[in-house]
C-alpha cells in the first residue's frame, strides 16, 4: 500500500471550521490588548460569532482588531471533538455537554499538534520509536470525554518533546549551532550563522532574518511575531507550523515547506 504524502496524511490535522462548533470562539477567554479587541471571558461565546459557528469577520479578523485569531490553530482538534468525542452534539443545542467539551479542547489540541510534529519526525528518521509513540498518540486522541478529562497531557507532551529532540539531533548533524531557548529579539541576524541550528524555543519576535538559509533548523516552539523573513529559505526547515508563519513577516521570495502555506497579509 502506498503511503500518502505527508502534507496530505496530515489533512485530519488541518482545522476545519464547518465541521467544528465555534470552540475556539468560546472556550478560551481574551483579554482585551494588541492581539484582541475585547475582553471575553472563558465560556462566553464571541459577539462575532454567527448562528451557524461561523466567524462574522473572518476576513477582516486584522482590520478589526482580532489579529491573535488569525494566528491560532486548534490542529483539527475542534472537529474531532465535536464531530468524534462527542457524536456530532454541540454547546449551543446541548449546555450540560459544554464544560466537558472546553475542557477536552486543549488537550486535543495538544495531542494533534504532537502527531503534527510526530508524523514529520517519521518521515525524517523512520524510528520505530516515533512510530509507536504516534500510534499511542492518536490512540489517546481518540478516548472518551472522561478519559481526555484525565489524561496528564504535559506528561506525554514531554515525552513527545524527547523524541522529537533525538529525531532533530540525528537529522541536523553534529556541530549545529545551538541557540535553543536564546532571546534574539530584534536582532540583526543576516550574518549569523542559522543553517541546521536548533532554534527550539527561541525568542525570535521582530528579528531580522531577510535572506537567511535556515537550512533544517529546528524550529519547534521558536516565537517568530513580526519576524522578518523576506527571502528566507526555510524550505527545508524542521517542525515549523502555521501559526509560526502566520505571525511572522515575509514575501513572495521567502521559500516555505509544503506544509505551510503564504499567509494572505504577507506582501509581494
Amino acid at each position: 500500500m502506498t503511503e500518502l504524502p505527508l502534507v496530505d496524511e496530515r489533512a485530519h490535522l488541518r482545522a476545519d471550521c464547518s465541521r467544528c462548533a465555534g470552540l475556539c470562539c468560546v472556550a478560551p477567554a481574551f483579554a482585551a490588548s494588541a492581539d484582541f479587541a475585547i475582553d471575553k471571558p472563558a465560556g462566553v461565546a464571541c459577539p462575532n460569532l454567527r448562528e451557524d459557528f461561523r466567524c462574522g469577520i473572518h476576513a477582516q479578523l486584522r482590520e478589526r482588531g482580532f489579529p491573535g485569531c488569525t494566528v491560532f490553530d486548534c490542529f483539527g482538534a475542534g472537529q474531532r471533538i465535536t464531530q468524534e468525542t462527542f457524536g456530532g452534539r454541540s454547546w449551543r443545542e446541548a449546555p450540560d455537554l459544554a464544560a466537558a467539551q472546553f475542557a477536552v479542547l486543549p488537550v486535543v489540541r495538544q495531542l494533534h499538534e504532537a502527531l503534527w510534529y510526530l508524523a514529520e519526525a517519521r518521515t525524517l528518521t523512520g524510528a520505530r520509536e516515533v512510530r509507536e509513540l504516534e500510534q499511542l498518540t492518536e490512540r489517546l486522541a481518540a478516548g472518551t470525554a472522561d478519559e481526555l478529562a484525565a489524561l496528564d497531557v504535559a506528561a506525554h507532551r514531554a515525552r513527545v518533546g524527547e523524541v522529537l529532540s533525538a529525531a532533530s539531533e540525528a537529522v541536523r548533524g553534529p556541530g549545529a549551532p545551538d541557540r535553543r531557548g536564546a532571546d534574539l529579539m530584534g536582532r540583526d541576524l543576516r550574518r549569523t550563522r542559522l543553517r541546521d541550528a536548533s532554534l527550539r524555543g527561541a525568542y525570535l519576535i521582530g528579528a531580522d532574518l531577510r535572506g537567511v538559509d535556515l537550512g533544517r533548523a529546528d524550529l519547534l516552539g521558536a516565537d517568530l511575531r513580526a519576524t522578518d523573513l523576506r527571502g528566507a529559505d526555510l524550505g527545508a526547515v524542521l517542525f515549523l507550523t502555521q501559526p509560526q508563519v502566520t505571525a511572522a513577516r515575509g514575501n513572495s521570495s521567502t521559500r516555505l515547506p509544503g506544509a505551510v502555506t503564504v499567509p494572505p497579509h504577507w506582501g509581494g
